[in-house]
């Protein structure tokens, strides 16, 4: 374990770590007291993007007494691995052992969008590890089908910026939130091979199993979770379910309302089982 960089004073104690696991490296970004202390959550970036998209939410939950893990998925910052054979099982194993070597073997796991994949997926794998989970503006399989487009065309720097700023209006934000801070970190390159990955496990195999309890966090706005569709976790998963509808939020719900989000991890996470 090696500790690259430590943040000032105003980022709460903000540090990068990298850990080594076998022949795969991750790149970590921690958020809170240095000497281990609150409560552990894992979060997890959205698809095509970085865990820095992450920093307004790690820093409310820091402010708020938890210790914030961010590995940076396989391709993204320092963090290096085999791609080849890429799969949900092998995300969900990086996120193991983020949370056995600095989340002290226990941890709640936030995944946004494409990064929910992962936390469920390591709930089902490592269910040791997981303390609970919180699906962050996580898709409905009944989403409009044309929105995958629209995620392509805002993660391609070759077009037009105002296709862009249209697409990541109509896909990621809500009226009235800029959009403009996500013109820039993507890596499109990475789509096919986490596109494929999250091909295995089959969504049946994960989508009605949950070993810990689920914070199913969604935006009012996010056309990727019609509101029709609201409880679909909830139907699922029953009494290990709970939901909670952020207003004036879309997809790019944890950058669009930082403060909303962690209250109500905060929230949630004191009524789970340690």
């Amino acid at each position: 374990m090696l500790t690259i960089g430590a943040a000032s004073a105003a980022q709460a104690e903000r540090s990068r770590v990298l850990l080594q696991d076998g022949q795969t490296r991750i790149d970590v970004i921690v958020d809170g007291k240095a000497d281990g202390e609150g409560d552990a959550i894992v979060l997890l970036p959205s698809s095509q993007r970085g865990s820095d998209d992450l920093d307004a939410v790690a820093e409310q939950l820091a402010a708020r007494g938890m210790r914030v893990l961010r590995p940076q998925p396989r391709g993204f910052g320092a963090s290096r691995g085999e791609m080849k054979d890429l799969t949900l099982h092998v995300l969900a194993q990086d996120v193991a052992a983020t949370i056995r070597q600095l989340g002290a073997g226990r941890a709640i796991v936030a995944g946004h969008a494409y990064g929910h994949y992962m936390a469920r997926v390591a709930d089902l794998d490592h269910p040791q590890l997981v303390r609970g989970v919180v699906m962050l503006a996580s898709a409905s399989a009944n989403a409009d089908a044309t929105l995958p487009k629209a995620l392509d065309v805002a993660a391609d720097s070759a077009q037009p910026e105002a296709l862009r700023l249209d697409a990541l209006r109509r896909a990621f934000f809500a009226t009235g939130n800029d959009p403009r801070p996500w013109l820039e970190g993507w890596q499109p390159e990475l789509a096919a091979l986490y596109r494929k990955a999250a091909k295995t496990p089959a969504r049946s195999t994960w989508w009605p199993v949950s070993h810990a309890p689920v914070l199913d966090l969604q935006g009012e706005d996010d056309p990727w979770r019609p509101r029709a569709s609201a409880m679909e976790v909830k139907e699922a998963l029953k009494e290990k379910a709970t939901v909670v509808v952020i207003p004036h939020a879309s997809h790019a719900l944890p950058v669009e309302q930082p403060k909303a989000v962690a209250k109500a991890i905060v929230d949630w996470a004191a009524s789970i089982p340690r």
